[in-house]
């Protein structure tokens, strides 16, 4: 079996940032189907366009734009490749990167399924960065990454929630929220009051800014892996207008979509 050293990848790179500890690629797939592998250090894969079937010795995750995993050291697996053009966005870490911040690994064993909209948000504003390019992205790249690492942590606490937190998940990720209080406590068979104060526990945030974020992160995948106009992604994003777009997502990026736009575009 391939071991994959420090920053190879499969594809062709749009870019590749060294900083040090970490190596950030920008990467078109190229191979249709790549063999049984593993790489030397731990890694993320972000899937900004296209589609790729990831499979280990336990699980395998059909990926589209906007899916986020996380591999360990002995995280051996094969993919295959639709036909089409497929993009993702990876950082590689090494020992030496944990030690400095001294986090560590316990629970993250294989590869992990990440759908924290928290946790995407802050890979989105990592992948910005790496386009901004500026003499404070190294430090905001850093500070960034070390923040998904504790929301990581949290998510692998409450790795065995409650089965209500898990149907809330699926509603609000299939079908939206769109009920009072007392209607979804209802659906979910659990008590208002406990339902509003056990929330932020499972979710890292209000409910509001739950859902926000994941309008806002869908809009920005679809920024980066699609051509519609700023119109339609803010009607598929499931905003009222145009005015309610721009301004929670300057609120999440600190930046208007249009400005995003020509930032993350392909090279």
């Amino acid at each position: 079996m391939k071991e994959l050293q420090k920053g190879e990848y499969y594809g062709d790179h749009y870019q590749k940032v060294d900083l040090g500890g970490m190596i950030l690629t920008d990467t078109a797939y190229t191979h249709s189907k790549v063999d049984w592998h593993y790489h030397q250090n731990p890694y993320f894969t972000y899937i900004l366009e296209g589609q790729l079937f990831e499979a280990n010795k336990k699980e395998s995750y059909t990926l589209g734009a906007g899916s986020l995993l996380f591999h360990n050291w002995d995280d051996a697996h094969y993919n295959i490749k639709p036909p089409g053009y497929t993009r993702g966005f990876h950082i590689e870490l090494n020992k030496e990167w944990f030690l400095k911040y001294d986090l560590g690994q316990d629970g993250l064993e294989g590869s992990i399924n990440l759908k924290n909209p928290l946790v995407k948000r802050k890979m989105n504003s990592i992948f910005m960065e790496t386009k901004i390019s500026d003499d404070h992205s190294p430090m905001s790249i850093e500070m960034l990454l070390v923040e998904v690492f504790g929301l990581m942590e949290g998510q692998q606490q409450n790795q065995k929630p409650p089965n209500w937190v898990r149907k809330l998940q699926e509603l609000i990720m299939e079908e939206g929220v769109d009920s009072s209080l007392g209607n979804l406590a209802a659906q979910l068979q659990i008590h208002p009051v406990h339902l509003s104060r056990e929330f932020g526990r499972y979710f890292g945030t209000s409910f509001g800014n739950y859902v926000r974020l994941l309008k806002v992160n869908k809009a920005f995948n679809m920024m980066v892996s699609t051509k519609l106009s700023m119109t339609e992604i803010c009607y598929e994003c499931g905003f009222s207008d145009q005015s309610h777009f721009i301004s929670n997502f300057k609120r999440v990026y600190q930046m208007t979509p249009s400005k995003m736009l020509g930032k993350i575009s392909r090279r």
